[in-house]
């Protein structure tokens, strides 16, 4: 038996073709999205916008498995009558504005060139003021609503985005029947679902992302949602009641879909989940191991039993019951650029993709501290655990013989700072963290990267045994509802593994003067971020900002 795993990501939609008794990857297809930048969509007069085109998502869809499926065919014994599951994950909070036949409003001639029509990626930050309020007036009248979020709603999150666009882009919202996260819509496309109250909701975006929880009745209540804005009231109506963790089916393949595809008809389609959140899965993920992630961002995900009790963590993106592992309370932290800082400075700065590789042997020559100096991760703001996407970037300590490569690992240094920072917050609150395992290119492709991690963080890094973890995840996620496993540690035990013989350990002479350049940004971490009211210096990037929007209007 073999099932299916689709994974979209930022720029593309992979898909991947496993066989359930052993986790071998037959075949995959790589589809990458042709509208806008890199498969993004963005406004020049708007840093913060991100949106992509949903059409590339259904192209994607056929293109990637077909792709997949004929590079599966290659090995000897497969057949596509073989498949018994797809599985689905993708970014989030992405949300989609649908007519009441679950179409895209972007699909319409009438709202193509309008970019609220379109996705709202994940990346969005265009709802900062939303955020906020919604953080302000949860804190002031429903303060557990924000609890098991870190205390702060994100601009990056569901219902921000939704209030957001009912201000500036008020056709867009009256025209919109429902918003259906991409993670959510793909798997109701699948199974031809042609009504958004039929679409099964998964309870990873649904906890994570639009405060929902069966502790209050599901998502927020109505008083609290016309206290933002009376039109968000009707709205509820047409969203869903109940969200459900990876014990339920999404639905089954439509036959629309089974042709298109050469599948047959009417197998299971997982629940959808979240990339990061499939990923964990897809990298052995279990009580006492956080599993990292690492991609244009980085996600950190761990799990507690749901038997025991999880306290409230400041500043991390949500413990929701049920999400990632079923039985478990998922936690999720993470870094709103990683990748994308690399990807910013030697592809926008200086202009050239070729210097990667070239970079990164230049760095790994230098030792820890030589650079003098020292920066902070925030180019697309801080999700954990300041939880603020009005912050940016700053590097220190450049002089008249500073280099590019210098450059480069200071801000690769800067992440792994980043991510010691969310590390010491879940250790601080109780959650254990006994092994770190690494997912992604960045993580399978850099050895110089994953040794500074160890050495910045004092924890071995371990890698994934797939390239394609997210997808893996949603693959183990199908094998388990078709029935190929009893369970998810089962399946996990058969079709997940680690990178054999890879374990990058921390070196103690590193981490002593890692230990050093922490401290030093964590007083800069602290200032800028305002935490340090002695030395606060929170002011000053959003006065930038400030000016910057000013001098552009």
């Amino acid at each position: 038996m073999y099932t299916i795993g689709i994974d979209y990501g930022t720029n593309s939609v992979r898909a991947l073709v496993v066989r359930t008794k052993d986790g071998a990857e037959l075949g995959t297809g790589v589809f990458n999205y042709p509208s806008g930048n890199q498969g993004v969509l963005l406004d020049k007069s708007d840093h913060n916008l991100a949106r992509q085109n949903p059409a590339d998502y259904l192209l994607g869809l056929e293109k990637s498995i077909k792709l997949a499926l004929a590079q599966a065919k290659k090995t000897k014994g497969f057949d596509a009558r073989q498949v018994v599951g797809l599985g689905v994950d993708s970014t989030g909070s992405s949300p989609i504005p649908v007519d009441a036949a679950n179409v895209p409003l972007a699909f319409q001639k009438k709202w193509s060139a309008n970019l609220a029509a379109h996705c709202w990626l994940w990346k969005d930050h265009t709802s900062v003021k939303e955020a906020a309020e919604i953080t302000a007036l949860a804190a002031k009248l429903r303060p557990h609503y924000i609890a098991k979020c870190g205390n702060t709603y994100s601009s990056e999150w569901f219902w921000a985005k939704i209030l957001h666009c009912k201000r500036t882009s008020p056709a867009v919202f009256k025209a919109a029947y429902s918003w259906v996260e991409l993670t959510d819509w793909i798997p109701s496309v699948l199974a031809g679902a042609k009504d958004p109250s039929a679409v099964k909701r998964g309870i990873c975006c649904a906890g994570h992302k639009a405060l929902y929880a069966e502790d209050w009745g599901g998502l927020p209540d109505k008083e609290f949602l016309a206290l933002l804005d009376p039109a968000l009231v009707d709205l509820r109506d047409r969203l869903y009641e109940k969200a459900y963790d990876a014990t339920a089916s999404a639905g089954n393949l439509c036959a629309e879909w089974a042709k298109k595809l050469g599948l047959p008809i009417g197998i299971p389609i997982a629940i959808g989940e979240m990339d990061v959140h499939y990923g964990a899965i897809g990298s052995g993920v279990c009580e006492g191991t956080l599993v990292k992630v690492i991609g244009t961002s980085t996600c950190d995900c761990g799990v507690v039993s749901a038997d025991k009790t999880v306290a409230d963590i400041p500043g991390i993106c949500g413990i929701v019951k049920g999400a990632i592992l079923p039985g478990y309370y998922g936690l999720e932290a993470g870094q709103s650029a990683v990748g994308d800082i690399f990807k910013w400075f030697v592809e926008g700065v200086l202009g050239d993709a070729k210097l990667h590789a070239q970079l990164t042997t230049e760095a790994a020559q230098l030792k820890p501290g030589q650079s003098g100096l020292l920066a902070l991760d925030w180019n697309n703001g801080n999700r954990t655990v300041l939880v603020d996407p009005l912050l940016t970037g700053l590097t220190l300590g450049t002089t008249l013989y500073t280099t590019k490569s210098e450059l480069y690992r200071a801000l690769i240094e800067a992440t792994a700072f980043g991510a010691r920072a969310i590390i010491e917050r879940f250790k601080e609150y109780g959650v254990p963290i006994n092994r770190v395992v690494c997912a992604g290119g960045i993580a399978e492709k850099n050895p110089m990267l994953m040794q500074i991690y160890a050495d910045v963080t004092g924890c071995t890094m371990l890698v994934a045994g797939s390239s394609q973890a997210c997808a893996l995840g949603s693959a183990v996620s199908a094998a388990v509802l078709a029935g190929a496993h009893p369970d998810f540690p089962t399946a996990q035990k058969k079709m997940t593994r680690l990178k054999p013989g890879v374990a990058y350990k921390p070196k103690a002479a590193n981490q002593k003067i890692y230990n050093q350049l922490y401290a030093l940004y964590r007083q800069l971490h602290d200032s800028f971020g305002g935490i340090n009211k002695a030395a606060d210096l929170s002011h000053v990037m959003k006065e930038l900002l400030a000016i910057k929007s000013a001098a552009r209007a």
